[in-house]
């Protein structure tokens, strides 16, 4: 997608704000734990590149994605600190992960015959680092049996110089709940998988965002550091004390593009869905779905100079319309996301009125929206 380089709308990214959030988080990590940071689908829109180089100003150790072209992407920037893909990837991609040093997460047996066999017949010139993903209680990947983990290793042990059992590791389902019958749940079934490895590797991981925030567990020595890092409570607002502040780093601004007085009576946007009650100033926004202002977004507000301006009308593609309190000229801030005035809207605004959560806003902002890195 063309990026809009040309136009006055931007997510403003303030990379001092991830500094400090995840100098925060390595400050709090016990002796000979490291952070990985997660930087999957773009940094989590913020720039997955940019953010991987603060990151490692910050004291991250190594980094996290979601599959392998975007890890490729961080080693052919520079990057040259551990990076684990959290995702399964074909195994017949094994050999191109092993030749960037690139580790990849396992959660079946089959997988690593698979890759074992094509690592084999490549000649690979070093063996492929693969994590052990367990599956506790997310039902998403990994093994589900200590016995399935036990083949798993055996499998590992007698193809060590093809494959490094390099980690192993759980993910939490409701680390950012405040009831935590369910984590305590799953943790005791990690501790029943560790029971049958006997030689650890280098990497015990089951820590994410929420688990590092409000949960003390035993046994890990990496952290994988996600939302917190880009300063939002991966809770939403369902735990509100957190150990640090978190500072958020995304911002989102544009400006209006035009501006006109409608009498009472006349109808906005597509569906004729709002009709103005009397004469009303109203304003109109150049960014829209396209750009991942969602549809949905009507009737929510944006900042102007201070003041909540209502979205009224659907949200079109590339445009939607706002009543404003009176007339503001052409090029006016229109705040988003962020501080206006002594009016702030936050990401978690935006996904409580959406019914979603703030993950799913920050990622959803499209690259047709430039990035502007303060």
């Amino acid at each position: 997608m063309t990026v809009g380089n040309l136009r006055n709308a931007q997510l403003t990214i303030n990379l001092h704000a991830i500094y400090s959030n995840i100098q925060h988080a390595v400050k709090r990590l016990d002796p000979g734990t490291v952070l990985f940071q997660v930087v999957k689908a773009d940094g989590y829109g913020h720039g997955a590149i940019q953010v991987a180089r603060v990151a490692e100003k910050a004291g991250a150790g190594g980094f996290c994605v979601a599959i392998l072209d975007e890890a490729l992407e961080l080693r052919h920037a520079g990057i040259t600190k551990p990076i684990l893909v959290l995702g399964v990837t074909d195994p017949e991609l094994a050999y191109l992960a092993a030749s960037q040093n690139i580790s990849l997460t396992v959660g079946s047996s089959e997988w690593l015959r698979s890759a074992n066999k094509l690592l084999q017949d490549s000649h690979a010139m070093r063996p492929l680092n693969v994590h052990l993903a367990l599956d506790t209680g997310m039902g998403r990947i990994g093994f589900q049996t200590p016995k399935e983990l036990e083949e798993a290793l055996g499998l590992l042990n007698d193809n060590n110089d093809r494959m490094a059992f390099e980690g192993i590791f759980t993910h939490f389902a409701t680390a950012d709940s405040q009831d935590d019958s369910y984590f305590k749940f799953q943790y005791q079934n990690f501790e029943d998988f560790m029971s049958v490895v006997k030689n650890k590797p280098k990497y015990i991981h089951v820590a994410n965002s929420a688990t590092s925030l409000w949960h003390k567990v035993c046994g890990g020595n990496m952290v994988r550091f996600g939302i917190s890092a880009y300063g939002l409570n991966p809770s939403g607002r369902e735990i509100s004390e957190v150990p640090y502040e978190l500072k958020p780093a995304l911002s989102v601004t544009t400006e209006l593009d035009f501006s006109k007085l409608v009498k009472k009576g006349r109808s906005i946007g597509y569906g004729a869905t709002y009709t103005t009650d009397d004469d009303q100033w109203i304003g109109t926004v150049p960014v829209g779905y396209a750009d991942g202002i969602p549809r949905a977004l009507q009737g929510f507000s944006v900042l102007i100079d201070g003041h909540k301006c209502p979205i009224v009308g659907r949200v079109c593609m590339d445009q939607f319309m706002i009543r404003m309190p009176k007339n503001y000229p052409y090029g006016t801030e229109v705040t988003i996301i962020g501080r206006s005035g002594d009016q702030e809207i936050t990401a978690d605004d935006v996904a409580d009125y959406l019914k979603t959560i703030s993950y799913e806003v920050i990622c959803g902002f499209s690259s047709r929206l430039r990035r502007k890195y303060v």
